[in-house]
This record gives C-alpha cells, structure tokens and sequence, in this order.
C-alpha cells in the first residue's frame, strides 16, 4: 500500500487505462472498413492484441476493487455496508445495461427489438458483483482460507471447463436467460467465463489486503505476478499438451486447440507487473478522476457509438466504413469527448440529477392536474352525449 493513503492508485490508473483502450477498440471495431483489417500488418496485430486485453483487465480490475471495498472493514455479513451498496450497484448495472439497448422508437410502437435482451459488459459486471457477493456471505462465517479458494477455484472451472460449455445452447432456458451463458443469440459477452476474470480479481484483492503491512508487498506482487504471467502466456498451452499426453482426456486437447483464456490470465498479471511498477507515477488527478467515472464514460460512449434510445449513432452512419487515416484520429476525439463529457457530468452530477428530478416531478404535477380537471369535462361531454343520443334515437323513431 502507498504510506500516504489505503488507496491503492495503480488500480484506478489500470482501470482508466482499460475504459479508455475499450473506447478506442469500440470505435475502430466498428467503423474500420474490413479491406485495411490486414492481420500481416504489424501495426493492426499489435492494436488486435491489445484490444484482446482490454476486457480480461477491466473485468478482473471490477472484481478486484470491489472485493477490495468490501472486505477491509472490520463489520462482517449482512452487517458490512458493503454488502447492500453491491446488491444496488449489481442491479443497477443490470437495469443500466438493459437501459442502454432500449429503442425508444420501437417502444412506441409497442415492440422490444431482439437486441434489448443482448448481454453485453455491463450486466455480466452487475451479475458478477452479485455473486461476489453470494460468495462473500457464503464464506464468512468459515475458515479464512474458504473465500480466497472458492474465488480461484471458480475461476479455475469456468476456465478449465469452457471448451465443454461453450458448445452449449441453452436451449431449455427462456431466451433471454440464455443470453447470460451463450453467444448463439448474438451477445456480446456471457457471465461464463466472463465471471473468472472477476473472481480472479477477487482472489487478488483478498491477497492484498491480506498482506496490506507486509514491508516488501510491492516487490514480492511484482516478482509473483511475473513469474505467473510469464508462465500462463508462454508455458500454459505445453503444460495442456503434457496432461493430453499423460492423461488422455480429451478435455486437455480442447483447451490446446484454443487457450485464448489462460493466455489473456498471464496478460492481465502483465499488465498488473507494469501498473505496479509505475505506481508511483499514478497519482494524476486527471488518470484517477477517469478511474472512478469509468460508468459514466461508458454509458456516454455506448450512446454516442452505438446510439442507445434513438439508433442514431455513429455505428449507424459510419459502419465499416473509415480508412485508418480517418478512424484512428477518430478514435482519440471520441476517447477525449466522451472522457470530458463523463467528467463533466460527474462534477455537475448533484445539480444535473436534481434538475431531472424537479422536471419529472412537473411533469407529474402537470399530469395530475389535468386529469383532475379533464374529469368534470369529460363527465359533461358524456352527459350530452348521451341526450344527443337520445334525442337522435327519438328522431329516428318518428
């Protein structure tokens, strides 16, 4: 820990880095024509490679902090402040995930597109901070060692076992439940393996804050988390192929034929060992105000980028369609105007809520006070409507 403060800025700093590397990713994804996706050009692989390590790092840095919040304070349970704080921001993420692919249009007519009931980064965070916290409630009534176990051995089977799930369909659950566990319907990410990143994160949180007073913590958590990463990145798909042909399960040679998780593990402990070293440098207001508003930048990004509400958003207009000379700078103006706006918002977010707030009570007061007035109106037009009627009918019958 830094002797100036608990807080831990090296993780605030990884966290601006990965919203920030997501924005860029997001937008040259989407908008870069496919002719200049040329996986022989150095340049492209080395922006391919990164973006792979984008998510890993942000979902394992969203598991750490939180776990990190949550069990350094001395009450325990359901008595741990922490624990009611999670369970509103998991829901929240979850009705904010859901929120950001509502179509307003197709609301009026009375439809939910197929893309509402898509999962994307923010329900599989708001899904993850819940079972973190099951977990946490789970465990804390046993023996120390219970928690951090059950975090990596969680992240161990989701990881070990993806080969054999991911083929499934899920079929026998609703649609949109089967969305949380399968990308057959056209989600983005699932809440399996997403969640090993998570609890990872976790188990690295417990250990930290386990050995908060140890006098050489940074110097042993660099040397561990290099020699991990070292060996998850280089040595993992040799250490598959030695159990395949020690073993014979069938599973092994599975896990060989595709270990992009175990390989993205050792990237993010890589990508810890750099923040870690350069924890010094990592006190910048401007770096850890981006740390700490990174829902707020991604609410902002998601509907600028892909037009949440309306539709009209910049995938709409630009889809695969810019050259590098275009996107690239394209990218770093949408990285510095959704940064800026989310800032923005924060400082003013009190008076901004507030504002909302008294408009939506108007609204209501205004709505009520019409109906209140239409009631007597709308008695007296069927008073006459009625005698019409009846003076009609008598008409009619001579």
């Amino acid at each position: 820990m830094d002797s100036k403060s608990n807080r831990l800025y090296f993780i605030d700093a990884m966290r601006a880095w990965a919203i920030l590397m997501m924005l860029q990713g997001h937008f040259i994804d989407g908008l870069l024509d496919p002719v200049f996706r040329d996986l022989s050009n150095p340049v492209y692989n080395i922006w391919l490679y990164f973006r792979g390590i984008t998510a890993p790092v942000f979902f394992t840095v969203s598991g750490f902090i939180f776990t990190y919040l949550l069990i350094r304070g001395t009450q325990k349970g359901w008595d741990n402040p922490r624990v009611a704080k999670g369970i509103r921001r998991g829901l929240q993420l979850l009705l904010i995930g859901y929120l950001l692919r509502l179509n307003l249009f197709g609301l009026f007519k009375g439809q939910l597109y197929h893309a509402f009931y898509l999962v994307d980064v923010l329900h599989c965070i708001g899904l993850s901070i819940l079972a973190l916290i099951g977990i946490y409630l789970f465990s804390v009534s046993k023996k120390r060692y219970v928690f951090p176990t059950l975090l990596i051995g969680i992240t161990l089977l989701l990881f070990l076992f993806e080969p054999l799930y991911k083929q499934w369909s899920f079929s026998f659950l609703p649609e949109f439940l089967a969305n949380y566990f399968t990308k057959a319907n056209g989600s983005v990410f699932t809440i399996i393996p997403w969640l090993g990143y998570t609890t990872l994160g976790a188990f690295i949180s417990v250990l930290f804050t386990r050995h908060k007073d140890y006098k050489y913590l940074y110097p042993a958590a660099i040397s561990i988390a290099l020699a991990v990463g070292y060996l998850l990145i280089y040595q993992s798909s040799r250490f598959f192929d030695f159990m395949y042909g020690w073993t014979d399960i069938e599973l092994f040679k599975l896990i060989l034929s595709n270990n992009y998780l175990f390989i993205r593990l050792g990237n993010v402990f890589m990508v810890f060992v750099v923040f870690m070293v350069l924890r010094r440098f990592m006190t910048n207001k401007t770096v850890l105000a981006i740390g700490a508003s990174t829902l707020s930048i991604y609410v902002i990004h998601f509907i600028l980028l892909y037009g949440s509400f309306t539709g009209l958003g910049l995938h709409r207009f630009f889809n695969r369609s810019l050259v590098p000379s275009v996107a690239i700078p394209g990218a770093i103006l949408f990285m510095v105007a959704c940064t800026f706006l989310a800032l923005r918002y924060n400082k003013y977010e009190t008076q901004i809520k507030g504002t909302i707030a008294s408009a939506i009570n108007m609204v209501k007061f205004q709505w009520n006070d019409l109906r209140e007035a239409s009631i007597p109106a709308l008695r007296e037009l069927i008073i006459r409507a009625r005698l019409f009627l009846r003076r009609f009918l008598r008409t009619v019958r001579g």
